[in-house]
């Protein structure tokens, strides 16, 4: 190989630094970065969650309404990240009613919810909410990774109230061999994280996140940046993403406790062990139809997490959807737009 000359150094120094001059110009006229982009309006509040309804984008939207019940970990707006980047508004273009629970910020005095909580009574006074506003016996539910795990507790409980249920990235058997995230958390000693804390800090979960896959998610994407500092709205859409990322809610503790230890220490969903208050989760008694959406690339859920479903859940009309991409790709890449919502809402509405 014929290293660089000194001059050809000295010019790509100049490259760069023109780059940065230009992407310090872009910066200042970027503006705020607005989260979530889709009309809405709170309908319920209890605690700090609070339940949305988004407007609908036809006439006459569907009857039987479609609740979204996201992951505690991260913040709901992913699903709506910008105007062309939204599976909400992709679901609401299909003539879909959406709502979706925002869980908000946990503070220091949410450190004794359990997964009950979360299960029972918070995801329950949701869908309760919505039989009462559309006169429904039972709605549609759309849980999404970790947000998918508690909505299949939900409906293993209740399935007279659940008409239908799409998970989407969902872990179910949380000790595949390929669940890096899952050989993580075998060596944490969670009691003691959760007694030192009271809450988990989120910054300490995103962390954890990250290190999965540190040299893309830390490094590369800030040395490619520069490739973008000229184009105000690629900038800004970088920055959007960047926001959620580094957005992470602390974790009320003692449900973190039960998460961590039952789900992937020990692995009670697909086991049939997992105690919701004095409630035992038996995935078998999941008798409605059900959609499993999964990504083929999800470093976070590996598609073999995902697909146990199949064998374990109790619906006679169980489908999945396989999408060619990653665990954040699934929300947000062009493609996704084009396959995910469609598809969802098409399973939907035959049923």
């Amino acid at each position: 190989m014929i290293g660089l000359t000194a001059d050809q150094i000295a010019a790509e120094i100049q490259t760069f630094s023109d780059r940065l001059k230009q992407g310090a110009q872009t910066l200042a006229a970027v503006g705020a970065i607005e989260t979530g982009v889709s009309s809405r309006e709170a309908v319920y509040q209890e605690d700090k969650l609070t339940l949305y309804r988004y407007e609908p984008r036809v006439e006459n939207p569907h009857p039987v309404p479609l609740l979204i019940v996201y992951a505690l970990v991260n913040r709901p707006y992913m699903m709506d990240l910008q105007e062309d980047r939204s599976l909400i508004r992709g679901l609401l273009e299909a003539g879909l009613e959406v709502y979706l629970i925002d869980w908000g910020y946990p503070s220091a005095d949410d450190h004794t919810l359990t997964l009950a909580d979360y299960v029972q009574r918070y995801i329950g006074h949701c869908v309760d909410v919505l039989r009462e506003r559309h006169r429904v016996e039972a709605i549609n539910l759309l849980g999404v990774c970790q947000g998918g795990a508690l909505s299949l507790c939900h409906s293993a409980l209740y399935p007279a109230n659940i008409r239908n249920l799409v998970t989407m990235v969902t872990p179910v058997d949380f000790q595949t061999p390929d669940n890096v995230l899952s050989h993580l958390l075998q060596h944490m000693d969670v009691d003691l994280l959760v007694d030192t804390f009271g809450n988990v800090p989120g910054q300490l979960l995103n962390f954890a996140f990250l290190s999965l896959s540190p040299f893309r998610l830390a490094g590369q994407k800030y040395v490619d940046l520069v490739d973008i500092f000229d184009d105000a709205q690629a900038l800004k859409n970088f920055l959007r993403m960047e926001k959620w990322i580094f957005d992470s809610p602390d974790q009320a503790g003692e449900a973190f406790r039960q998460f961590a230890k039952d789900f992937f220490q020990q692995n009670k969903l697909i086991k049939g062990e997992v105690l919701i208050g004095d409630q035992r989760v038996d995935l078998r008694e999941v008798i409605m139809p059900v959609l499993n959406v999964y990504a083929t690339q999800d470093h976070l859920v590996p598609p073999a997490s995902s697909k146990a479903l199949a064998a374990c859940c109790g619906s006679r009309d169980y489908s999945e959807l396989s999408f060619r991409g990653g665990h954040i790709g699934i929300y947000v890449s062009s493609r996704a737009q084009r396959e995910i919502p469609p598809a969802i809402a098409a399973w939907l509405l035959a049923r």
